[in-house]
C-alpha cells in the first residue's frame, strides 16, 4: 500500500467534503490489512498537518478547510471504536489543546491513541483558564500535563502556566510535556518555556512518555526571560 498515494486520495476527498469517498478510502484502507492504529498515525495525522499548513498559509479556503476538519473528525472517531486497547498503565494524563478547530481535532486524536496505548486521558480541549486546569491538577493529581496541538496564542498562557505550577509546588512529581502545533514551529520553545519532554506527533510522543518517564526540566535548560538562542525560530500565528 503506496501510502502517499493514499494520502493524497483522502486529502482531495477530505478537501471537497466527499464523505462517501473518504469513508470508502478509509474502508479499504483497513480491508488491506492496515489497522486502525496505523490510519491515524500514518494517514490521518500526515493529512490534517498537510490541511492546516495549507490553510494557515492561505492556501486553502475556509470552506474547504471545514469540509476536512470536520469530515476527517469523523474518520477519527471511527478509528478509535477499532484501536486494540493496551492493559492498564495506571497514569493519568490531563491534557488540553489549541482552541482552533484543528488543533482541537489533533488533540482528539493523540488522546484518543494515548488512551489505547493505556493511560487514563482527561481531555479539555482548548480555551480552558489557567486558574480552572491548576484546579484540575489539583484534584485529580495527574501524573503528566500534557497540551498537545496548542495555538500560537496560547504559549503565553502556557508559560505562566508552566511557572505557577513549579512555584507554588503543584503536584511536585508532574511531567509537563507539549508537542505537535506551535511547538512543532518554533524551534527551541518547547524548552525555553521549561517543558519536561516535547514530541511533534502521536507517535513520538507514546516513545517519549516511555523512554523519558523521569524527564524534568532544569533551571538550567529554561532561557525564558533572558536572551533567546538564536536558533530559534517565532511560529507563524
Amino acid at each position: 500500500m503506496n501510502l502517499e498515494i493514499l494520502t493524497e486520495q483522502l486529502f482531495q476527498a477530505l478537501i471537497s467534503g466527499d464523505r462517501q469517498t473518504a469513508r470508502q478510502i478509509a474502508d479499504e484502507s483497513l480491508d488491506q490489512g492496515m489497522s486502525a492504529e496505523q490510519l491515524s498515525h500514518e494517514v490521518y495525522w500526515p493529512v490534517m498537518e498537510l490541511i492546516s499548513t495549507l490553510y494557515r498559509q492561505d492556501q486553502l479556503s475556509t470552506l474547504a478547510h471545514h469540509y476536512a476538519t470536520r469530515l476527517l473528525r469523523s474518520l477519527a472517531d471511527q478509528a478509535q471504536s477499532q484501536y486494540a486497547q493496551k492493559p492498564r498503565r495506571n497514569k493519568k494524563i490531563l491534557m488540553f489543546s489549541g482552541e482552533a478547530e484543528a488543533d482541537e481535532l489533533a488533540g482528539l486524536l493523540v488522546a484518543d491513541i494515548a488512551e489505547a496505548d493505556g493511560y487514563d486521558v482527561f481531555f479539555g480541549g482548548g480555551g480552558v483558564a489557567n486558574d480552572e486546569i491548576l484546579a484540575e491538577i489539583g484534584e485529580h493529581r495527574p501524573d503528566i500535563l500534557l497540551m498537545f496541538a496548542s495555538g500560537a496564542p496560547d504559549a503565553p498562557n502556557i508559560r505562566t502556566l508552566i511557572d505557577t505550577i513549579r512555584g507554588v509546588g503543584a503536584c511536585p512529581d508532574l511531567q509537563v510535556v507539549v508537542g505537535g502545533g506551535l511547538f512543532n514551529r518554533a524551534e527551541g520553545l518547547a524548552e525555553e518555556i521549561g517543558a519536561d519532554v516535547w514530541a511533534k506527533s502521536p507517535s513520538e510522543l507514546l516513545e517519549k512518555l516511555i523512554s523519558q518517564e523521569g524527564r524534568r526540566a532544569t533551571e538550567a535548560q529554561r532561557t525564558v526571560g533572558r536572551t533567546r538562542r538564536p536558533t530559534s525560530k517565532t511560529a507563524a500565528a
